[in-house]
């Protein structure tokens, strides 16, 4: 009985030892990831409020005093101009993906038709298609359609490589909810569509708030189209302009952080403010997919 309770003891006190262990290295781990999530937010902060003295001559880490005239360049130029552009082609492209991309995602789940699985399968390698091979016949379609320097070649361009994904993302969540609701709907006279808006897109508002910030934030932080799509300077998205404020051989550090930190707060504040949605969408995704 002594030894049992003895091994007992000896085990339980394994147990707690293993326990701290962990917690600590959980919780070293957590500073770190947080501190590699902040320091470069951090840095670009400190650098937008130095005059160019400090930044580029006198180099400090702390300010010595707060300046905010990279702030205000930043917004007396172009600058609103491209987040305004960002904005509406973001936005634009994130609600025809998630239209288009709920109709496809429910007749891909739930309707019964000759090339379905070929249709699924496509989707990914579309996805995975790198945007480099496709930007010359997608600017030909463009320049053919005379969308060419436009926000609205844009609009239609963005599709390309949220929509796929969108889908393939409301595919896993459609599957999930159950067929008999919706039979039970079409028995009481609901159509198809009436199926779709009432039942099936109630359910998966979770994953359509989840699909929507990842097609927003894919759309927000593109690059290629709109440098080789845009040629007017106040056609530009934010990316794009941000890559437009180094000169020949001057980098204007502290207008270029300042215009990095704002352009990251829409994204950071979507992603706050549905935190709850986004993890509960991820999570259903996780277990049900």
């Amino acid at each position: 009985m002594a030894v049992a309770l003895r091994a007992r003891g000896s085990s339980t006190g394994g147990r707690r030892k293993i326990g701290v262990g962990w917690i600590v290295a959980t919780y070293v781990l957590l500073v770190f990831f947080t501190l590699w999530t902040l320091i470069p937010f951090f840095w670009m902060f400190i650098a937008s409020i130095k005059t160019n003295k400090e930044i580029y001559q006198d180099f400090t880490i702390v300010p010595r005093q707060v300046f905010w005239g990279h702030y205000y360049d930043l917004f007396t130029g172009p600058y609103a101009i491209w987040m305004r552009n960002s904005t509406v082609v973001s936005t634009a492209a994130t609600i025809l993906s998630i239209i288009l991309g709920s109709f496809g995602a429910y007749a891909i789940t739930r309707l019964r038709f000759t090339g379905r699985r070929v249709i699924a399968i496509g989707l990914v390698f579309t996805y995975l298609l790198p945007a480099s091979l496709l930007f010359i016949p997608l600017f030909q379609i463009v320049a053919g359609a005379n969308l060419s320097n436009s926000i609205y070649g844009l609009m239609l361009v963005y599709p390309s490589f949220t929509l796929p994904f969108c889908t393939w993302m409301l595919m896993s969540y459609f599957r999930n909810i159950p067929l008999e609701l919706e039979e039970a709907a079409l028995i009481d006279g609901c159509g198809r569509l009436g199926v779709l808006f009432r039942i099936v897109l109630p359910l998966a508002a979770p994953a359509l708030v989840v699909v929507c910030l990842f097609s927003f934030t894919n759309a927000w932080n593109e690059f290629l189209y709109a440098l080789v799509f845009i040629s007017s300077r106040d056609m530009q998205t934010v990316t794009v302009g941000l890559a437009l404020m180094q000169g020949e051989d001057v980098f204007y550090w502290g207008k270029m952080m300042a215009g990095a930190l704002l352009t990251a707060i829409p994204p950071v504040v979507m992603y706050t403010l549905a935190q709850r949605l986004v993890i509960q969408g991820l999570t259903m995704g996780g277990v049900k997919g």
